[in-house]
């Protein structure tokens, strides 16, 4: 619990604060985000033995250059067509085929288990959903 007597509090006023001879602390400061002196009476000392110690090196990209890619995984695929039917699954023989552009996805990646053939039209794949889905039965339909 904080009081209002810690060591300072009782040593302000004193020359030296309990610290001694007066010249034991002059230099070592208060700011711990940078070294004492090092833009006052230090500044000569800087630019003669540690030229790059403000400098900054390199290049950082900004953040909206880089272009966002919107993937999912195989293992999703039939949830999504679960969600997309409203929970029913179609009584038609023939293979659903999934737009997964129009669904907002730029990229098919093959992590995780499918058991259904379907149709996947999609910009981009990885070769392993491609193995995937073409194992079971499906085709993946690349858009360029």
């Amino acid at each position: 619990m904080p009081h209002k007597l810690r060591k300072i509090r009782k040593k302000r006023g004193s020359r030296t604060q309990g610290y001694g001879r007066v010249g034991q602390h002059r230099k070592s400061g208060s700011k711990g985000r940078r070294k004492v002196g090092r833009h006052k009476h230090l500044w000569s000392y800087v630019i003669s033995k540690e030229p790059d110690y403000f400098r900054k090196s390199g290049f950082v990209s900004p953040k909206t250059i880089g272009t966002q890619v919107n993937t999912i995984n195989i293992g999703e695929l039939e949830g999504l067509l679960q969600r997309i039917d409203g929970g029913k699954s179609p009584r038609s023989k023939t293979l659903r085929t999934i737009d997964l552009k129009e669904l907002g996805y730029d990229k098919l990646l093959g992590e995780g288990k499918i058991t259904k053939p379907i149709h996947v039209r999609v910009p981009s794949h990885s070769q392993a959903a491609a193995r995937k889905i073409e194992a079971v039965g499906g085709q993946v339909i690349t858009e360029d």
